[in-house]
């Protein structure tokens, strides 16, 4: 009770106030208002006078706008292209054939490629609510997981590229290509993109070669860890980094995860319940 009267009684700070000052006639209030009225008067006196000598001599009102600097345009991906990468040495599951064609850009080590992954809710959580699984009380459909159920259905068909979306996924995007060839890419992947995987990748392993025989241990419970170790110190894939990049760029995707349904981009880890509809509309 104390304190309550304490701040009651303390005073409200007001602006100071002039006091006692000698009231002004009418046109002493106004000869201000009467001076700023005559001087915006011979403003537009004067550049109306200025304006008609330019329409005398044809020359325009205004400069013309400093050019402002533009953003590159996006290229504009036509089913053609989309249907192209099929015939391409890519990581593809299906055919140009199908009504739906998905293309995924992504990075192993990229914290938004895991979200849409749905293999790791411990990251999806960490990353907000609007990311944690519907298997957690969420309401995030992860779309990979969508996208192969799709797949492996028959209904559409699958291109996987890789870019660089967060700098530590190369050794790691390696081991999808070399698992790729013995018919081992999705469940190399799906190890990868649990959060064990994303600490490994992106605290220990890196893009480090040295550390092949590591990320190939981890790994051998799904693919054959000899091989896999083999294949990463080979160096077999690693044009296959630059080739895959340059391929994303040109479909306008600079950044990780990107996907296209058909010729339609989800620029971004995007929930499937806001892609689904693209896709029902193709496969009608």
């Amino acid at each position: 009770m104390a304190v309550r009267r304490k701040i009651a009684e303390t005073p409200v700070w007001q602006p100071p106030v002039m006091m006692d000052q000698p009231k002004k006639s009418m046109w002493e209030k106004a000869g201000p208002v009467m001076g700023l009225l005559l001087v915006v008067a011979a403003f537009a006196l004067g550049s109306m006078w200025t304006k008609m000598k330019y329409l005398e001599k044809g020359t325009p009102t205004a400069p013309a706008a400093a050019a402002q600097p533009q953003q590159p345009a996006r290229p504009q991906v036509d089913l053609a292209t989309i249907k192209g990468l099929f015939g391409k040495d890519l990581i593809k599951f299906g055919d140009a054939n199908k009504k739906l064609l998905l293309v995924e850009v992504a990075d192993p080590s990229c914290p938004y490629c895991h979200a849409a992954a749905g293999k790791n809710p411990e990251l999806n959580k960490q990353m907000g609510a609007q990311f944690t699984l519907v298997s957690d009380g969420g309401t995030y459909l992860a779309p990979v997981v969508e996208m192969r159920k799709l797949v492996d259905s028959g209904k559409a068909s699958f291109v996987y590229l890789y870019t660089n979306g967060h700098g530590s996924g190369e050794l790691a995007q390696k081991a999808e290509y070399c698992a790729f060839e013995k018919g081992r890419f999705w469940e190399v992947h799906d190890k990868l993109m649990t959060n064990e995987g994303y600490n490994l990748i992106n605290n220990e392993v890196k893009n480090d070669k040295a550390n092949a025989g590591k990320l190939a241990d981890f790994l051998k419970g799904v693919v054959d860890g000899a091989f896999l170790k083999s294949c990463l110190e080979s160096g077999k894939y690693d044009g296959r980094i630059a080739s895959d990049s340059q391929l994303a760029g040109s479909l306008g995707v600079n950044g990780t995860p990107g996907f296209f349904l058909n010729t339609t981009n989800f620029a971004g880890a995007y929930n499937w319940n806001d892609m689904k509809s693209v896709a029902d509309a193709a496969l009608k």
